[in-house]
């Protein structure tokens, strides 16, 4: 039996310094550690290898998982562990990695059971790092407890890719998240890895697993494929996620993107039970008067057609293509910070859109509303001198970051998310307005923001429900600049949505785009007309 070294001083490979045991398990073992060669901390993890099947030639599993970081590194930065080195002798694998923020879920099962809100934030961000790697076709296999890290702000770190050596390889490690066709042998297709994530949702939140431990790896995984799971009881609104993703046969399992709108409702609304109260902007009734209503939750809020104007329904369709976007730009160049591709350009040339200040000429095909007749698309006026007057209402924000653009009064940041190449994406919004604007920074751009958008599009389709475009892909030009225009149909917590995307290139591989979502029946009102033209007239990127 192959078993671990586990003396804290001996040197793995001659040159990393085993300090502290983070954790033992079935088929693993994590120590903090040192690279005495250049001084630096490093997490070093000992996994059991499964034994290989089949009549191929086996890959060594260095090979598998330095492959695998190198995928994973620019599809997920920051958000996969920074592979340093692997070290394989026959049976099993040192792999030494960068010391992730925080520490192994499985310190937190320890503890206390965590709060809903805690397991959705950790859970979204596990999803984030599968939805990508699944895109590149890279799947994990292993994934349990151990192979997850996370701090108190919410960080997320996932290690582990690439020691399963296929979808049909054994699982050697962390027997009780093994999905039940991983327990019967038949591989860990993405399907599993899905699983897994319900059952440390389910264990994070119950602290205990699905499935308890039954001392030895068969007799844990017979448990996993026989025995059914018990509903949860302390999940909450996150119950019905953890337990569609613990369905025991793999086609019935719910899919990625209703998993992410689960996750991120939970998370939205949290955020809105714990921010301050503000004065929502107008919403303008039928008759262009403001009224204030009282809903049936028995709340006090701005309505418009009777709805209440909640925290911003859109947020959970922005945040389900981002890791999407990030593997698909990837390949061809596009923004690594979210799907509001800086695909984005200037105004509209010959009969490619309307003329300026007007609407353009209703799509057809595509551009139809679903369930109802063409709607207009609200193309903003080109002129857009930057820094134009700002008109009652809005206000001038300069941004950290560097660009300047007006916003509607009572807006602020409401997410910023970066990367190491100096790219950004920053949402603003307002409590009480279901209308967002993302302004994202890219210096990856490709050549062709038309193809940028169009290599998107189905990985937009992928994860968005009730995802329709709305007319074609349009070139343009926005300040003399290239770029290209694009909208969508999309459906966020029941509601429908319509998202008009717009980029420029700045120069180089540096470019821009601004991204305008509201609710569809508001699309073609005249504040919403007012305010897109208001953004792409005061917008300055103050970046070249």
């Amino acid at each position: 039996m192959v078993k671990a070294q586990d003396s804290a001083g001996e040197l793995i490979a001659g040159r990393y310094r085993l300090l502290e045991a983070v954790l033992r398990e079935e088929g693993r073992a994590c120590w903090h550690g040192e690279d005495i060669a250049f001084g630096r901390p490093v997490v070093l993890t000992w996994t059991r290898l499964a034994e290989h099947r089949g009549e191929g030639t086996r890959e060594p599993a260095a090979d598998r998982i330095m492959r695998a970081a190198e995928i994973l590194g620019p599809a997920c930065p920051g958000r996969v562990a920074a592979v340093l080195d692997v070290v394989e002798e026959p049976g099993f694998v040192w792999t030494v990695t960068e010391r992730p923020p925080g520490a192994p879920l499985t310190e937190l099962l320890g503890h206390e059971p965590l709060d809903h809100v805690r397991a959705a934030r950790i859970g979204l961000g596990v999803l984030d790092v599968l939805t990508a790697a699944h895109l590149e076709g890279v799947h994990h296999g292993e994934l349990g407890p151990s192979q997850v890290w996370s701090d108190e702000h919410g960080t997320v770190t996932v290690t582990g890719f690439g020691v399963t050596a296929a979808t049909d390889s054994t699982r050697v490690t962390s027997p009780s998240y093994a999905s039940p066709e991983q327990a019967r042998g038949e591989g860990g297709a993405p399907a599993a890895d899905f699983w897994a994530l319900g059952a440390m949702m389910y264990a994070l939140v119950e602290g205990r697993p699905a499935v308890q431990d039954r001392g030895q790896m068969d007799a844990t995984l017979r448990a996993v494929d026989r025995l059914p799971v018990r509903p949860p009881v302390s999940a909450g609104p996150l119950a019905p996620a953890i337990q569609g993703l613990l369905r025991w046969n793999p086609v019935e399992r719910v899919p990625e993107a209703v998993v992410r709108e689960a996750l991120t409702r939970i998370l939205r609304q949290n955020l809105e039970e714990t921010t301050p109260p503000e004065e929502p902007p107008a919403f303008p009734g039928p008759g262009g008067d403001l009224r204030e209503e009282n809903t049936d939750e028995g709340r006090t809020g701005h309505t418009r057609r009777g709805r209440f104007a909640g925290r911003p329904v859109v947020l959970g369709g922005m945040l389900a293509v981002t890791v999407v976007a990030l593997a698909v730009l990837a390949a061809v160049g596009g923004l690594p910070g979210g799907d509001d591709t800086s695909a984005s350009g200037s105004a509209p040339s010959g009969t490619a859109a309307a003329t300026p200040s007007a609407p353009s000429a209703p799509s057809t095909g595509s551009g139809a509303r679903p369930g109802g007749t063409p709607s207009a698309s609200a193309t903003p006026s080109p002129s857009a001198t930057a820094g134009a007057t700002v008109p009652a209402g809005f206000s001038l924000y300069r941004a950290p970051q560097g660009f300047v653009v007006a916003l509607p009064r009572g807006w602020k940041t409401l997410d910023t998310q970066s990367s190491d190449d100096l790219a950004y994406r920053v949402t603003f919004g307002a409590s009480g307005d279901p209308r967002t604007l993302a302004v994202t920074y890219s210096t990856q751009l490709g050549p062709d923001p038309v193809a940028v958008w169009s290599e998107l599009e189905p990985s937009l389709r992928a994860v968005s429900t009730g995802y329709e475009r709305v007319g074609d892909i349009r070139p343009v030009t926005y300040r003399g600049r290239k770029g290209a225009d694009m909208e969508w149909y999309s459906v966020s917590q029941g509601e429908q949505v319509r998202t008009f995307g717009r980029g420029f290139i700045i120069g180089g591989s540096r470019g821009f785009s601004l991204r305008w979502t509201t609710p569809a029946d508001d699309w073609d009102t005249k504040p919403n007309r007012q305010a897109l033209n208001v953004f792409l007239k005061t917008f300055d990127p103050k970046a070249d």
